[in-house]
């Protein structure tokens, strides 16, 4: 004959099958529900001297107070109405809106939202690189990084924008570009109420209100906002030129230096002036160009007022005109015995 127990178990085993849906919002209740069960199946005590089973008396878990209890444990976000079932979880959610990166690696000072996050990052310390870049012999830890690294040198963007056709190499980059047609900005300064589209943004605008200048050079007491700025900097230092043409055998420190220069081998021209048909590889040839039309000078001599269009029309000018007045030094003169 099979036990009280047995039977309670099947039966509950068999509602739990039942193929009506389970209307529950969030994964956390469904847990909550789950562990409401188990604690009312009934437990079972052997006596040894009588060899009896014994069970205690079991109440089913009144809906009502399921509900209060999923009532009480719902909070939402004031910023964007996403709801959530405890307040811990609220308050992981709001550093998306805050910016805030309470978990820092003490290896390297780099912050982060959540601390799975950091435990990831201390791989990059702890870990051995064993995939490298065979352009630059940059090393990474994951195979996937390396492919996505590789993209830099391949020019390689497989993610288009379907707004506005625009490629970019990395999935991310394409979320946050898609923010400037949609106008969704979530992230706002509380300095100025100037609104961002990613919390990373908002983070780098803070430091203009805090002057807080995070990233050091190892080199020199030279400090920076940004990371990337410091990386341009650092490469003073080394003579690190990451970024080779692809044309010829010509390197470059900084990205925009190449793609400037690789102008040169396509024959791109992608400045337009306002006022001719007339274009120009780089923005400061058509700049210069522009004052033809608007007759603008804006190099001034200082020693006689006139105004050039062009730098090079002051430095003839000045050469020709105003020598002795821009010598360094003194002219001593001749000794007479």
């Amino acid at each position: 004959m099979k036990s009280v127990k047995t039977e309670f178990i099947k039966e509950e085993r068999e509602k739990m099958r039942d193929p009506e849906p389970c209307r529950i919002k969030h994964t956390e209740d469904t847990q909550e529900l789950t562990e409401l069960i188990e604690d009312n199946v009934v437990k079972e005590e052997l006596s040894e001297s009588e060899g009896k089973n014994h069970v205690r008396s079991v109440e089913n878990p009144k809906q009502e107070d399921l509900k209060k209890k999923r009532k009480s444990k719902s909070v939402t976000c004031t910023h964007c109405g996403k709801s959530f079932t405890y307040k811990h979880y609220l308050e992981r959610h709001m550093r998306v809106h805050t910016g805030e990166k309470p978990y820092t690696c003490d290896q390297c000072g780099r912050s982060f939202s959540q601390s799975t996050h950091l435990k990831d990052h201390m791989n990059i310390h702890t870990r051995e690189k064993l995939y490298s870049c065979e352009q630059c012999g940059k090393t990474f830890l994951w195979a996937s990084n390396r492919k996505n690294h590789v993209r830099v040198h391949t020019k390689e963007k497989p993610h288009s924008c379907n707004f506005c056709g625009k490629s970019f190499s990395f999935l991310q980059s394409l979320k946050i570009h898609q923010k400037v047609h949609t106008g969704l900005r979530e992230h706002m300064c509380f300095e100025c109420e100037k609104m961002f589209i990613s919390a990373s943004h908002l983070k780098q605008h803070e430091r203009i209100h805090t002057g807080e200048k995070p990233y050091k050079c190892s080199h020199c007491d030279k400090r920076f906002r940004l990371s990337g700025h410091l990386k341009k900097h650092e490469r003073i230092h080394t003579g690190v030129k990451p970024y080779k043409c692809s044309h010829c055998e010509k390197r470059f420190s900084v990205s925009s230096h190449l793609k400037r220069h690789e102008r040169i081998h396509t024959g791109v021209k992608p400045y337009k002036c306002s006022h001719c048909d007339k274009r120009f590889s780089m923005t400061s040839h058509l700049k210069t160009h522009e004052r033809i039309h608007t007759g603008e000078k804006q190099y001034h001599c200082t020693e006689c007022g006139k105004c050039f269009n062009h730098s090079s029309n002051l430095r003839r000018h000045t050469k020709n005109n105003h020598t002795n007045s821009f010598r360094s030094d003194p002219v001593s003169p001749p000794n007479v015995t």
